[in-house]
């Protein structure tokens, strides 16, 4: 992943608790394989709307030239990961209408995330680290 100070939407970044980046990994042949994954919220923009989505990313890659420092989430996310799944959003919330969870409890916990997010759009979510994005370019 490629970290960026500047938002743009296009290149579909993720703003990611760093305190929940976990994984695992295993030797493969002469390369490493890495799986784990990380909380993260991001904005996306369908049909004109931009929603704040909530959930969570998958960090993977079978094919790592060495081991990954497993106690440094930013040395977790700077490798090489494939992230063309992108988030499994969990809440999202368009200004109008909240898609999510069907409990109350978490219902409310996320529009207390995402309403924030929306109405600050496209400022960093507090606690929150980013732009971290799959899409290579410049750094």
């Amino acid at each position: 992943m490629i970290r960026e100070d500047r938002f743009l939407i296009s290149r579909k970044p993720f703003a990611i608790d760093l305190a929940t980046v976990t994984g695992t990994q295993h030797e493969r042949g002469d390369l490493i394989a890495f799986s784990g994954s990380a909380n993260a919220l991001w904005f996306r923009r369908q049909s004109g709307v931009t929603r704040a989505c909530l959930g969570s990313l998958k960090l993977w890659s079978h094919y790592l030239p060495e081991p990954l420092d497993l106690d440094d989430p930013r040395a977790i996310l700077s490798a090489d990961l494939d992230g063309r799944y992108g988030g499994d959003c969990e809440g999202r919330w368009d200004g109008e209408r909240y898609w999510g969870a069907q409990e109350p409890d978490v219902q409310e916990q996320h529009l207390a995330i995402l309403r924030l997010m929306l109405a600050k759009y496209p400022a960093l979510p507090p606690g929150y680290d980013g732009w971290w994005t799959f899409q290579g370019g410049t750094r």
